[in-house]
């Protein structure tokens, strides 16, 4: 299962589902974006913590739902990405993934925006 989570582009994992990539799924410090370990980093957040647009996290959401179709071996754990620190709501940002492949489950907060996606629990 690799640990989908939201992240800055100064890879600085030290709060929330970040800060759980970092202790436990291989997230790297310094790398703030893409597969690392067992764990994939979406930035929402710039180098100097800045919230991205929307429109820059849904191209790096894009990214991502690339790369889980090109490795469908592999399960995705999709979690509220974007709507912690970043200060997202869910609405603005769940409908950015319905057409994620069927390789990624997400957080249960996110099945009213994504009913046809699996969930896997929630952080």
């Amino acid at each position: 299962m690799i640990f989908v989570f939201g992240s800055n582009l100064a890879g600085i994992h030290g709060a929330g589902a970040a800060k759980e990539a970092r202790r436990h799924y291989g997230a790297i410090c310094g790398n703030g974006r893409g597969a690392q370990g067992n764990s994939y980093a979406i930035p929402t957040k710039d180098e100097v913590m800045h919230t991205l647009s929307l429109k820059a996290v849904e191209a790096y959401i894009w990214a991502f739902l690339c790369h889980a179709r090109a490795h469908p071996q592999l399960e995705f754990q999709v979690t509220r990405v974007g709507c912690g620190l970043a200060g997202f709501h869910d609405a603005e940002v769940a409908p950015l993934f319905a057409s994620a492949p069927d390789n990624c489950l997400f957080d249960t907060a996110w099945l009213k925006y994504l009913p046809e996606k699996r969930s896997w629990g929630t952080f």
